[in-house]
């Protein structure tokens, strides 16, 4: 569960959304700001640390997604985007904008708080492959799982969103075992497919940019039946 120390940011211009989310989270002990558009956005962003930023897509001025884009470059913060109903198509450029999960209004506040504690969760370190493992290597890459980074052959680190990273690491701790959408949604966010099978897509293809330096090769083979398998032998170091 969250505690006093995790901060949430919402950004949010309907003041009747903003006050019910705020008032919602600080009843279950975050600590939290918010903001109705972009520029104010930044000017708190630059003055303080959050550990998660929910984030709407309607907003005045630059909208959500244009914002979620420029967030993604500048840090691996999590990004809930709360989106109109039905708007599919822009939960889809969210995900491929950076976002973590996404939420459709209207929405429980109940459910809302659990996507944060799940994402939160995840960024501050899920379970490991095995009883042991902390760390698991392919083709020269490495990955430290109680850190949460990633590195490449070179040893460079390479940003990944907490999505992103719980992704990896389920591929990872099954090396050249057909994953389907929803294996997949089920061991990154616990919750079973339909709608949200898009958004696997969308971070596999997240994914595939960040680790795939040779053209006309991946790492992860999309399979015909719906699923996907990651190709490279995994090791333990």
């Amino acid at each position: 569960m969250a505690n006093g120390t995790q901060s949430i940011l919402i950004v949010e211009d309907d003041q009747q959304t903003k006050d019910l989310i705020a008032r919602y989270l600080r009843e279950h002990a975050f600590a939290v700001s918010a903001v109705a558009n972009g520029r104010e956005m930044d000017r708190y962003l630059s003055q303080n640390r959050v550990d998660l930023i929910v984030l709407d897509l309607m907003l005045p001025g630059e909208d959500g997604l244009s914002l979620c884009r420029r967030l993604r470059v500048e840090s691996t913060t999590p990004i809930i985007i709360l989106t109109a109903k039905g708007e599919d198509l822009d939960r889809i450029l969210g995900l491929e904008m950076g976002a973590d999960d996404y939420l459709p209004k209207p929405f429980n506040p109940r459910e809302l708080l659990a996507r944060i504690n799940a994402v939160l969760r995840r960024q501050s370190g899920g379970p490991v492959a095995g009883p042991t493992a902390t760390r698991l290597k392919f083709r020269g890459w490495s990955i430290d799982l109680r850190m949460r980074e990633l590195r490449d052959p070179e040893g460079a680190q390479v940003p990944l969103t907490s999505a992103e990273f719980d992704l990896l690491q389920a591929f990872c701790e099954r090396p050249g075992r057909i994953l389907t959408r929803d294996n997949l949604l089920s061991m990154t966010r616990g919750r079973p497919g339909g709608a949200f099978g898009r958004s696997i897509d969308v971070l596999v293809s997240r994914l595939r940019r960040k680790l795939d330096r040779t053209e006309g090769t991946s790492v992860i083979r999309t399979v015909r039946t719906g699923g996907y398998i990651f190709t490279p032998d995994v090791e333990q170091p």
